[in-house]
């Protein structure tokens, strides 16, 4: 069900070092020609968004990894390193001077600040502006971010904010430049976590609630200009920040000009034709189009302003194991036989736009993904073997399911893949029932086990590049939430399962974290608890006149502060 932020949320920015490395020739980089890091400055920056701005308070924003345009005005702990490719899934320290220093078994994670942080009236950044953030991000009157705070803190589960409930005393502060966090568990990944917005820091007698987001007050390179909620975000230079003291964000545009609520098609034709302010504009929501992908092999201009790469993101079909006929393994292999990928693959748009998956896991070694087929089905399904399973379960004469699916085909998993699915499963003679549903009524319906379909298309996004964030709410028992909420769709609830991811996030050290995930994924794919489809790529235009873009794979999208117009 979580998908990828939407386009706001898109990516981030490198150091000068790596800006350089990044010009003209790394994988996943549209043309980066004549553009140099010392001299990038000036210009507007133009973003055409399909969606987005509909929040822009650090609090209720749900983005971690320094996502786009959030990371340009809120500076974090920590935050993801700006260079492309793979080396761009590591955090690097942002607001602090490392990546926390874990003590008691990965229970307690003390973080220092640097030096000469301002905020953008020039008055210093303390640790009691970082804890004052994260306390409000617990508000009930500002909902939306990520929830991991709540569960991992000690006392978060109950704590309400600061404007009722005090202060959360998990969270320390015994000097300016200190804080510490108290979790009630091991948590390995936490230096990933302190990208999360809800790290920005915010001053208390500036806060206005649920009003901050209109004028926030900016630890990052740029602030806020303009903010219309849904439609419009501008944003200027921020007079107190310098590279000096962050040494991940290039900000080489003077102002940064963003809309939202436009066609995908009018973006893609916008940055195609490149006239005026176009020339000088990106995307961090609108993948290219079927024309403008039949036209990126004719024309080699073009081709040089796209840019390719991949998010950590798997759409898949997910059984509830609780329901017939999904409580029996093998009417589940045979499900997972008879998928054709192939044209799974074909009704997204092609290889271009999506890999064949077999793995829950997607590809890199961030994630850990050890690769595994437990039901090899080829590119276009094994139906014969699926009838032959399906008959094991005493269902020779066929089979009739319903397959529940949002009703649009935006985010990658809606009528076309449900078409390609059920016309997969009819050669093993599985006659499915679409069943559509409404995004909002989809969300409610899936995300409670007592009104959960049994048989649904789903998707899911990293919220930062590791295994935890992939396996832990798929599949951790623990993490099944009755009343609404829950992403544990198969109702797991596996003793050894749960002690392995308990016992994986008390690892501190990703390389030693990594290999571990992609071994509990391989063993929990023997269950057939969900099938995976594919995973998407991301193919993006950028105007003609746009310098130093590539795809930021912690989010999917454009890294909006490492590129240039000047």
């Amino acid at each position: 069900m979580r998908m990828r932020p939407t386009a706001l949320f898109g990516a981030a920015l490198l150091t000068t070092a790596a800006a350089t490395a990044a010009c003209g020739g790394a994988s996943g980089t549209a043309s980066s020609a004549a553009f140099d890091p010392k001299t990038c400055q000036g210009g507007t920056l133009t973003v055409l968004n399909q969606g987005g701005l509909s929040k822009f308070d650090p609090a209720t924003l749900y983005t971690s990894g320094g996502g786009a345009l959030p990371s340009l005005v809120y500076r974090t702990l920590t935050t993801r390193q700006r260079v492309a490719g793979e080396g761009g899934f590591k955090p690097v320290p942002d607001l602090a001077t490392d990546l926390g220093r874990p003590s008691d078994g990965a229970r307690t994670w003390t973080y220092t600040l640097k030096d000469g942080l301002k905020f953008d009236d020039g008055s210093p950044i303390t640790a009691k502006d970082v804890k004052y953030g994260i306390e409000r991000s617990f508000s009930p009157d500002l909902p939306g971010g990520a929830p991991y705070l709540h569960d991992w803190l000690v006392g978060g589960a109950d704590y309400k904010g600061p404007y009722k409930g005090g202060e959360l005393k998990s969270i320390e502060t015994p000097d300016d430049k200190t804080i510490v966090f108290r979790l009630r568990a091991p948590h390995g990944d936490f230096p990933y976590l302190a990208t999360a917005t809800q790290f920005a820091p915010v001053p208390k007698a500036k806060d206005t609630g649920t009003k901050y987001q209109n004028a926030p007050v900016s630890s990052g390179p740029y602030k806020v200009e303009k903010y219309e909620t849904g439609k419009t975000l501008k944003l200027v230079r921020n007079p107190h920040w310098s590279r000096s003291v962050d040494g991940q964000r290039l900000a080489c545009p003077d102002r940064i000009e963003v809309t939202a609520g436009l066609d995908r098609s009018v973006i893609n034709q916008r940055l195609v034709s490149s006239a005026g302010a176009d020339a000088r504009a990106i995307t961090t929501d609108a993948s290219v189009g079927p024309e403008q992908l039949a036209r990126l092999d004719s024309d080699p201009a073009l081709a040089k302003r796209v840019a390719r790469g991949v998010f950590g993101e798997t759409k898949y079909l997910a059984f509830d194991v609780t329901k017939k006929p999904f409580d029996d393994i093998r009417v589940r292999q045979a499900i997972a036989y008879a998928i054709n990928r192939q044209s799974v693959v074909n009704a997204v748009g092609g290889s271009a736009l999506a890999a064949p998956a077999t793995t829950f896991l997607p590809e890199g070694k961030a994630f850990g993904q050890q690769p595994y087929d437990h039901f090899p089905a080829g590119e276009s399904g094994n139906p014969a073997k699926a009838k032959e399973l399906l008959a094991q379960a005493g269902h020779a004469g066929g089979l009739k399911i319903e397959l529940s699916f949002p009703n649009t085909d935006g985010e990658g998993y809606g009528p076309k893949v449900a078409a390609a699915v059920q016309d997969a499963l009819k050669q093993a003679g599985v006659t499915v029932e679409q069943k559509p549903l409404g995004e909002e009524d989809y969300r409610t319906l899936v995300g409670k086990p007592a009104t959960q379909p049994a048989l649904t298309l789903q998707s899911w996004g990293a919220d930062w590049p590791a295994g935890g964030p992939f396996l832990i709410p798929i599949f951790d028992g623990r993490q099944i939430l009755k009343d609404g909420g829950n992403f544990n769709l198969a109702q797991l609830n596996d003793p050894a399962v749960n002690k392995e991811i308990d016992q994986i996030n008390t690892l501190t050290d990703p390389a030693q974290a990594a290999p571990r995930w992609g071994a509990l994924d391989a063993e929990i794919g023997k269950k057939a608890l969900l099938v995976p489809l594919y995973h998407p790529k991301t193919v993006v235009l950028a105007g003609k006149d746009v310098k130093n873009t590539y795809v930021d794979q912690w989010r999917g999208w454009y890294d909006v502060a490492s590129v240039s117009v000047k």
